[in-house]
């Protein structure tokens, strides 16, 4: 049983990502995010196309700007091959103008990464819930987790009521050490580290091929470039730390200075509109690495610190607590997999729209049809708010914002939607 304190599945620290499918090129060596990172980059190449899930292989680049950063190049390349990436490797100003005709020629020097890919923020994480819908599990939404006590089994009490159970594992993303007092004290603390991105229209995916990287410092990947699964630009995230867990707002002095960063770095994006802007929480902590540990005793596994690649790990994090229940509660059923695949939201497979299926557009910004809203409010985990039915659809995402088709998409959804 999933417990969701939000009204909705991506609701929280899972729902604001840069939808990337990270090699682990730059990861800490020998750390457990590193391994969890390419043991869940190999098995989504296993699975993805079990669950029509999208993959964009695009590569990366990482760009030095100036004399500092393009010293650090080698200093990257030697962590890729360490981390086992052998296929990054240094070109110069001419080769990469070549690659990226519509980067700044202020750019000296790049690394590419050619394993690097964009994905969909939210079909990955829909379709695991839906998998572990099918194999016997069930996900209770709006049901925050308020205490619990231990006396062989665990007592929860939560805002849907009391909830017993033999064994608990904690993944509560940014209330990670919340939860984790209902055990112990815990041995970390969550300073939510908020990511604000822009985006801008479509026309801007012709300006770049690759995802666009900075030369990374000790705090932050740094502001990331790329085009989206949706055919749009992603300028972003930001690195501020705060104190409050649930409000991810966007200040238009962060904003700005994202635009103003983006356009020196694809100086095309000046003539293209700003669509979106957003914000997301990652659950950081004071350790750099993931905090993940079994304690037996207590029939709890702690999954927290989960941070910006947490979309990347997160089949890996899940192997390696599969490992870690094995080793102390006992082997979990080794069943064949019940393949559920979502809708596609992607614009490099066909849409809905295309397809002779199709039903009248009810979106006309991001193309999407009646029948993908309706189909969104059905299923074992349907949409149940706004938010959720975005997530699914992408309808009210595009460059009007719901202001021409939110009437409509109310009027379909009238009595399953909760606004």
């Amino acid at each position: 049983m999933l417990l969701e304190a939000g009204r909705d599945i991506l609701s929280g620290a899972s729902k604001g990502n840069s939808a990337l499918l990270h090699t682990g090129f730059d990861a800490p060596d020998g750390s457990l995010e590193l391994a969890c990172m390419q043991r869940g980059y190999r098995e989504y190449l296993e699975i993805h196309e079990h669950l029509n899930l999208p993959l964009l292989k695009s590569g990366a680049v990482v760009v030095a700007w100036n004399e500092q950063e393009l010293e650090q190049l080698h200093v990257i390349i030697s962590k890729a091959h360490g981390n086992g990436v052998t296929d990054v490797r240094q070109i110069d100003g001419n080769a990469l103008r070549r690659n990226e005709p519509g980067l700044s020629t202020n750019a000296l020097a790049g690394v590419c990464v050619p394993g690097e890919s964009i994905i969909d923020p939210w079909s990955a994480p829909l379709a695991y819930a839906h998998q572990g819908i099918a194999h016997g599990g069930s996900v209770v939404r709006s049901c925050e987790v308020l205490s619990g006590n231990f006396d062989g089994v665990w007592h929860l009490q939560t805002t849907q009521g009391p909830i017993g159970c033999d064994r608990v594992i904690n993944a509560a993303g940014n209330f990670g050490d919340h939860v984790e007092a209902i055990n112990r004290p815990p041995p970390f603390t969550v300073t939510p580290r908020k990511g604000q991105f822009v985006v801008f229209d479509k026309p801007a995916s012709r300006l770049l091929n690759a995802i666009i990287l900075p030369v990374p410092t000790e705090r932050t990947k740094g502001i990331v470039i790329c085009r989206t699964a949706f055919g749009n630009v992603l300028v972003g995230p930001t690195a501020e730390d705060q104190q409050d867990r649930r409000a991810a707002e966007v200040d238009q002095a962060s904003l700005k200075n994202l635009i103003t960063r983006g356009i020196e770095i694809l100086p095309g994006l000046a003539d293209v509109d700003v669509t979106a802007l957003y914000a997301g929480l990652r659950p950081a902590t004071q350790f750099k690495d993931y905090q993940i540990e079994a304690q037996a005793e207590r029939n709890w596994i702690t999954v927290a610190g989960i941070r910006s690649t947490g979309l990347t790990s997160a089949l890996g994090i899940a192997e390696h607590v599969a490992g870690l229940y094995a080793e102390h509660f006992g082997p979990l059923d080794d069943a064949q997999p019940i393949w559920t695949p979502v809708a596609n939201l992607c614009e490099q497979a066909p849409r809905a729209y295309q397809s002779e299926k199709g039903t009248e557009i009810i979106c006309h910004c991001e193309s999407v049809t009646r029948g993908e809203i309706e189909a969104a409010c059905e299923g074992p985990l349907p949409a149940v708010d706004i938010g959720g039915l975005k997530r699914r659809t992408r309808a009210m995402m595009g460059r009007c914002q719901g202001f021409y088709c939110s009437a409509q998409v109310m009027a379909l959804t009238h009595g399953k939607i909760n606004p």
